[in-house]
């Protein structure tokens, strides 16, 4: 992802968003506006290790650290997959360990709030619990980091100064107001757009009825990723999905990897984790339209190994 103040941005949006409604308007947010082009030689980390917590810590530090992206008194969205009704061995959400010591690094950095929350495909009161991340979350037993379920009040409908497929769609108001955007999904096969990355997993803070979404996913994901920019994006491939995604079920379709692939550059990370599935970035959709629309790189050529 470019270099971009994401709080100065939004709340500078937000009072331009509220202007417009005022004088009768239809609020409109565009915060990759910022951004003239994707940094040119994004970093990206790639760690092995079976210790989570610690691959966690080793991923993050090769980047600067999370206080490179975090800084005092700041609120966080934490926004990992907790789209399923699954267990954490069957893949289909992000691995709880994970999510907690990403938390735990924002509270060090001097978070004010971290809030961790997901639109999930199935009941989200057992998605929560039967992936783990409610207890791993609760665990930490800080009255600054919370799992909390999405409201159906909090959503905006806004439109989207360069959208393609969408000019207009609703988005979750917390991930908007944030200061910081941390990205965790967990790289899986997906029946309709091949794989799910950093990209698609913001689709857990939309509304509407997504399932219109995927006749043209790959225009749609990267307009709602014009509107959501990721801080930082970390994809967990402790273990993936590699057939029957994005809900899996079945362990035989399960790898483990021991890996996690982060970027502050959303496109770059998705781009080096397709390499897991035995594919290349150009052959994903979804990456080639977030490339060509200017929110990262996917030429792993171009990119900083760090």
């Amino acid at each position: 992802m470019p270099a971009i103040d994401r709080r100065q941005f939004v709340r500078q949006a937000l009072r331009s968003a509220l202007a417009v409604t005022a004088m009768g308007g239809v609020p409109v947010l565009d915060l990759w506006a910022a951004a003239a082009s994707p940094e040119t030689f994004p970093a990206v980390a790639v760690r092995r290790g079976e210790e989570i917590p610690e691959l966690v810590r080793r991923t993050v530090a090769a980047l600067g650290g999370m206080g490179a992206f975090v800084k005092p008194g700041e609120t966080v969205v934490v926004k990992p997959n907790i789209g399923w009704d699954r267990t954490v061995e069957l893949a289909a959400n992000t691995h709880p360990l994970v999510v907690r010591t990403v938390v735990e690094l924002c509270l060090e950095a001097g978070a004010k709030k971290v809030r961790v929350f997901d639109r999930s495909a199935n009941d989200p009161r057992r998605c929560y619990v039967q992936s783990g991340i409610q207890q791993a979350v609760e665990e930490i037993g800080s009255e600054r980091a919370v799992i909390e379920h999405m409201e159906r009040r909090a959503y905006r409908d806004l439109d989207i100064k360069r959208g393609v497929e969408l000019t207009r769609w609703s988005f979750y108001g917390p991930a908007l107001d944030a200061d910081r955007l941390i990205n965790l999904p967990i790289a899986k096969h997906h029946s309709m757009s091949i794989l799910t990355l950093g990209m698609k997993n913001l689709m857990g803070v939309i509304g509407g009825n997504r399932g219109t979404l995927h006749r043209e996913i790959a225009e749609s994901l990267a307009d709602i990723n014009t509107i959501i920019p990721s801080t930082l994006t970390l994809i967990d491939a402790t273990r993936i999905l590699v057939a029957n995604g994005p809900q899996g079920g079945r362990l035989e379709d399960v790898r483990v990897k021991n890996t996690l692939i982060a970027s502050p550059d959303i496109i770059a990370a998705d781009s080096a984790a397709v390499s897991l599935f035995d594919l290349r970035p150009e052959e994903i959709p979804t990456i080639v339209a977030g490339a060509r629309r200017g929110l990262g790189v996917m030429d792993l050529t171009r990119v900083r190994m760090v």
